[in-house]
Formats: structure tokens, sequence, C-alpha cells
């Protein structure tokens, strides 16, 4: 504002010497030549008080060169913000009451949509998450948009969303084929198509990476080349880091809720804990890519987290609608045996406690064991994805991905954690919880998916033959 009011002066100083050296000198035949000839001279006049007061150290007191200035948008930062790196505590903002209020009604309203999803079933979860998949994807696309390239290339956005679609296809094609097969197990017509659909699923999202393949080296223009293949490159970058990512969810979900819904809640309790210790103790700065993050945070959360999951993972527990895997797309009632991993497990208390203590012995759920390395994970790597996130934003000079959640931001700025929980939680699960040795359900998935009617026939016929000889 004082480099604009500063330059307004000089132009009506100059203005003001013009018409008045006009009156005065002689630089031409008519007035207005006077004037275009004095208004030279002031110009110059002012190009050597400026060559001056730089001479003497002064620079900062008069005219600055002009900039070249560009429209900012909505979640911009200006190059002031983003170099005070870990000087910007929460514990020093004037505006964090504010701040807290706006954040904690949007995250109510978040929790309560997120409880009725929740209880609605196992289909309705995974949407959800395509839908936040499809919301983070184009909060990503339009990070380097640049709408002048845009309108020499219609249907350049299409070819984007082509490629989303054809990896979301791959990838939950692979998750949920077998529940597909459980679901039309009974339609003979949908049981053939969804088979061959499914024997033919890889040649299927072949080909369609290939048509887009092919429709962006013909959509390549000249003077273009640069623009077109950095979003060729961005748009592979977010289906990798982003998309791959996050569709552990949707596997993490079928496995059991409770393995989707668990680690979930250990990261919204890590980031609701680190703000809260930040807030009211926040001193020492964590990591300049992310100023308001303090050590202070850090701890407490872990701290917090790790209790939390030991807690948390003996309450889910006791919700078999949690616990129970879903074999199938329906979304009937569950009522199945939680195995020995969420059947307690009582150990007696020692015997120098207090008479007053009104407990004897104690259950304990052997899922609260694996908890305790979940939580550490969601306490001290997790967070690491939120500051790559953070990172991020300050190469592209952004505050937020997006504006869609008051007080927190876009979609992505929820979400950047989550994406590396879910991946942890999804190999954690199969690695440690999932019996490894084959079961009975396994051997039929395996004979459900690669073989045909008519083997499987011919498969239950011999098994049979060889059951009434012995």
């Amino acid at each position: 504002m004082a480099e604009l009011i500063n330059s307004a002066n000089w132009l009506i100083i100059l203005i003001h010497d013009a018409v008045t050296c006009a009156d005065s000198v002689n630089c031409g035949d008519t007035r207005q030549l006077a004037i275009d000839c004095c208004i030279f001279a002031a110009v110059k006049k002012i190009i050597v008080v400026e060559a001056m007061q730089k001479d003497l150290g002064g620079g900062a007191g008069g005219p600055s060169t002009p900039k070249l200035r560009h429209r900012r948008r909505f979640n911009e930062v200006t190059q002031d913000s983003t170099a005070s790196n870990g000087t910007h505590l929460l514990a020093n903002d004037q505006n964090k009451y504010k701040s807290m209020w706006i954040r904690t009604y949007s995250t109510l309203w978040m929790f309560g949509g997120f409880a009725f999803i929740l209880y609605i079933g196992h289909l309705y979860i995974c949407a959800l998450v395509v839908v936040l998949q499809v919301l983070m994807a184009r909060e990503l696309f339009s990070l380097l948009r640049k709408a002048h390239e845009d309108r020499r290339l219609p249907g350049f956005r299409l070819l984007n969303w082509h490629f989303f679609f054809t990896a979301m296809l791959f990838v939950y094609g692979r998750i949920l084929s077998q529940r597909f097969f459980n679901t039309v197990t009974s339609d003979q017509v949908l049981y053939r198509l969804v088979s061959s659909l499914i024997k033919y699923h890889m040649v299927i999202c072949y080909f369609l990476y290939i048509l887009g393949f092919m429709w962006f080296i013909l959509t390549l223009k000249k003077k273009m080349y640069k623009y077109q293949f950095g979003q060729y490159a961005w748009t592979h970058m977010i289906l990798i880091v982003v998309f791959t990512q996050s569709s552990f969810a949707v596997a993490n979900i079928f496995g059991g809720i409770f393995w989707f819904l668990f680690p979930a809640s250990l990261i919204i309790i890590n980031d609701i804990a680190a703000y809260i210790f930040g807030f009211f103790f926040g001193k020492t700065p964590l990591i300049k890519l992310s100023p308001k993050k303090t050590w202070e945070g850090f701890i407490g959360a872990s701290v917090t987290t790790i209790i939390s999951a030991f807690v948390l993972a003996y309450v889910l527990g006791q919700f078999k609608w949690l616990t129970c895997p879903r074999k199938d797309l329906s979304t009937g009632w569950l009522d199945c045996d939680p195995g020995p991993l969420f059947k307690p497990v009582y150990f007696s208390l020692p015997g120098w406690l207090p008479q007053w203590f009104p407990w004897n012995e104690i259950a304990v759920l052997p899922v609260q064991w694996h908890a305790l390395w979940l939580g550490l994970f969601a306490s001290i790597i997790a967070p690491f994805g939120g500051f790559f996130a953070s990172g991020f934003k300050r190469a592209f000079k952004i505050k937020d991905f997006g504006d869609s959640i008051p007080g927190h931001g876009g979609i992505t700025d929820r979400m950047d954690c989550q994406m590396v929980m879910a991946v942890f939680a999804y190999i954690y699960h199969q690695s440690f919880v999932v019996p490894q040795s084959f079961s009975v359900e396994m051997i039929l998935d395996q004979i459900l998916v690669n073989l045909t009617f008519e083997e499987q026939r011919n498969l239950y016929r011999r098994l049979g033959d060889i059951l009434r000889e012995n």
C-alpha cells in the first residue's frame, strides 16, 4: 500500500511539474509539445533522484521499480508469508480462537456425516472413498491448469479424467472381483457376464490406457509440447501417489470396517491432539515446511494417539458390524464369529493394588496389541504425509489445495496422512493378522475366480468320486 501511495505521489508531482514547466520553458512550437518535452525532462529527473538514493542506501524510501503483478488465486500465499518459516506459531496467532471455532464446527459436521455412512454399510463407505478420490483429483488437476493453454487444447481436461477412470477400473476391478463373483452366483447370466469381464479385466484396462495414450499423442500441438507433457506427467503422478494409495482403504473396508475405521480414527485423533497441544503449549517449531507445527504438539499428539489406540481398539472390537469381513457387495446386516483376535483374554492384577480398587482382573483383546503398532505409526510416521503436502504447497505457493471444508482447506489437505496410513494398515493386516496358511475359504475363492462353471461342476463330480472311494 505504501508503495502504491508513493508511486501516485510521484505521478502527481510529474504532471504538476510538466504543466508548470510548459508555461515557462520553450520546448516546442505548441503548448502540447512543450508539455511532452517537459514530461520527458521530469522523468529524467526522477531517474537521477532514484540513482542518487540508491547510491546513498536510501532506495527503500523512494519509488520502487515497477513489478509485474498477477491476480492471486483463493489459496495462494504471498512471498512474505512463505518467508516466515517457523515464526508463525499457533500459540502466537491473534485469530486462533476464531479459527478454532470454524474448524470445530466443520469437524462436527464431518463426524456426523461419517458416522451415518458407517452405519449404512460397506458399499456406501466405498462410495464415499470414491467421491473423495474424485474431489482430490479435481483439486490436483486444477493446480497446474492454465486457462490460456486449455482454451487452445479442447478436450485435454477430458483426457485427464479418462486416465483417472481407467485407473479406477483397474484398481477396483482387482480389489472387488471376488465380491462380484459372490454377489451374482445365483444368476447364471450375470455370473457368466461377470466371469468374462473379470477374465479379460486386465486386457480391457490396458487397451483403455493405450487409447488414452494415442489420444494424447494425436492432440500434441506445436509450441504446447512442454505444457502437454507436463500435464501428462502430473496426471500420472496423481494416479500413483494419490489414487493408488487411497484405494487401499477400500481393501481394508471389506476385510472388516474395523480395519478402515480404526486407522482413520487414529489419524483424526493425532491431528486433533496436535492442534490442541500446539494451540495451548506450542512454542518450539518442529519443521520449516509447516511453520505452525511444534514439538509440543507432535509429542503430545504421539502420546495421546498411542494411548487412544489401545483403548479405542477395545471399544470398536465389541461390535460385530465392524469386525466381520464382507464377502460380497450386499448391504445386509452382518453376524459372524469374530475369531480369536476379538475375543477377550483375561489378566489377573497384582495383589499389591489397594483393596478399594474395583477390578481383580482386566480383559484385553489380542487386537489391542496390534493397535499399539498402528498407533505408533499413526503418531510418528504418518505425519510425514502432512509434511510432504506442506512442502508441496510451498513449492506452488498456495495455502491450501482447496476451500471445500471451512477451516480445513480442501479434501486433499485432510487426506494427506490418511493415504499413508491406509497403505500401512493394509500391509500390516495382510502380513501379521490374516492367516498365511491355506483355508477352505481361500481355495474356494481361487476356484470361483479361475475356473469356468463347467470346470467347477467337473471338479465337484471328481471330488465326490474321491470322497466315495474313501
